[in-house]
């Protein structure tokens, strides 16, 4: 009669979250694994001194062995600090490389003036023995000029301005008459 109550948590999430567990539980392993390693390392390199017994040459002695000791290791930490950092620089190129590769868009074209010879020459190589003209082909276009209005004398036109208005064309009709 009741149904099952919907769990608050999908069934997806519930597994990323128990993968997340398992992940944290070997993570913590691993951490316990390698501070056990060291440990056992360090009590099979670097055995325990017992300091009252011996006189102050031998402590001298023992002081000067171990500060060679740690010029031989400092020597490699630099040397291998100098490798992984030159590692890197060479990895952060690739990288870039490798994006400048991927996401690469071609640069915008610019405009270059060529002339019809040199166009022909890229075009057909050395095909081209003469140069073409293409301005002879062509054709000619005359143009027409423009008709000017000559200039006269302004005596000539006296008799037609004084027929100009309502008296001139009065005196052309009674002239007609």
């Amino acid at each position: 009669l009741n149904p099952k109550p919907k769990p608050k948590i999908s069934a997806s999430r519930r597994l990323f979250l128990k993968v997340c567990s398992k992940a944290m539980t070997m993570v913590d392993n691993e951490k316990q694994a390698r501070k056990e390693e060291r440990e056992r390392t360090l009590s099979e390199r670097v055995p325990e001194l017992q300091l009252s017994s011996m006189s102050l040459q031998d402590l001298q002695n023992i002081c000067k062995e171990l500060v060679q000791k740690i010029d031989v290791v400092d020597e490699e930490r630099y040397d291998i600090d100098s490798k992984v950092k030159k590692n890197t620089t060479e990895i952060q190129d690739l990288s870039q490389k490798i994006i400048g590769l991927k996401g690469k868009k071609r640069p915008a074209l610019k405009r270059v003036r060529v002339s019809a010879d040199a166009m022909m020459g890229a075009l057909l190589g050395a095909k081209v023995k003469e140069s073409v003209d293409f301005k002879a082909n062509l054709k000619t276009v005359k143009k027409e000029e423009e008709k000017k209005e000559e200039v006269t004398d302004w005596r000539t036109n006296v008799d037609t301005m004084s027929k100009s208005g309502m008296e001139g064309r009065k005196k052309l009709f009674n002239a007609g008459q």
